[in-house]
């Protein structure tokens, strides 16, 4: 029950976030759109490295936490490839509305994937904490993506209802995803350390190859940085805390 709060919580910020856009009457600039980015890449850093990476090292050794990592980057890598990328803030393809606004949310839903599986596999760890620490962490990276979401569907002349729900529900295939990564790894335990470092791989390849880059494309690199450095804080205050 504890897992399936966590999970429902963690996805649902989605949508909390996305609930922004029902009380403004304009977009955000580009500069508080890379903020809310780079925020996002500091907290999920902090989460992989000083919560899921222990974690598997400690329960499985070196070699069952590279096999897990390599094994999280290359699912996202055929993700990506199987997905076209397309960046919220700068919309450059010449796409129809339609296609672009599916290919939008296809792209967001897959990426929730891995994500969900971390917080699930985490909660079928023997550390009590570990699974509460995750989902807090997907929460905080979930809230600003659900908003950067919304608003680029606004900008496609989508109600401010019907974007909120649409970016909300890109976050639900997080409780499915969580339901299976903490049963599969609860039935057979040797593959917590997996799931966990397939969680921390999946995490970090967001954050170097989607969160940092798109957070530094238009000449707000030094308070992309600040926002950076102030989420890994934030992750570590929560970390020593829990």
């Amino acid at each position: 029950m504890e897992m399936f709060v966590g999970s429902v919580l963690s996805a649902l910020s989605t949508g909390a976030g996305a609930l922004i856009i029902l009380f403004i009457n304009q977009s955000l600039t580009h500069r508080w759109m890379d903020i809310l980015l780079a925020f996002s890449a500091g907290i999920m850093m902090a989460a992989s490295t000083i919560g899921l990476i222990p974690e598997a090292l400690k329960l499985g050794g070196f070699i069952s936490l590279s096999i897990g990592v390599f094994f999280g980057v290359l699912a996202l890598t055929t993700l990506e490839k199987k997905i076209p990328h397309i960046d919220l803030e700068h919309n450059q393809y010449g796409i129809q509305f339609d296609e672009k606004a599916l290919l939008i949310i296809a792209a967001i839903t897959l990426h929730n994937i891995p994500e969900g599986l971390s917080v699930g596999v985490s909660y079928a760890s023997q550390t009590e904490d570990t699974g509460n620490l995750i989902a807090l962490a997907i929460g905080f990276q979930n809230a600003p993506e659900g908003l950067l979401v919304a608003l680029f569907l606004i900008n496609q002349k989508i109600s401010k209802f019907k974007a909120f729900l649409l970016a909300t529900l890109t976050g639900a295939i997080e409780i499915v995803t969580s339901l299976i990564g903490f049963y599969l790894t609860s039935f057979v335990q040797g593959l917590v350390p997996y799931g966990l470092s397939f969680a921390a791989g999946a995490m970090l390849f967001i954050i170097y190859k989607e969160l940092i880059p798109e957070s530094h494309g238009d000449g707000n690199e030094r308070v992309s940085t600040y926002a950076f450095i102030t989420g890994l804080l934030v992750m570590v205050f929560l970390i020593d805390i829990f």
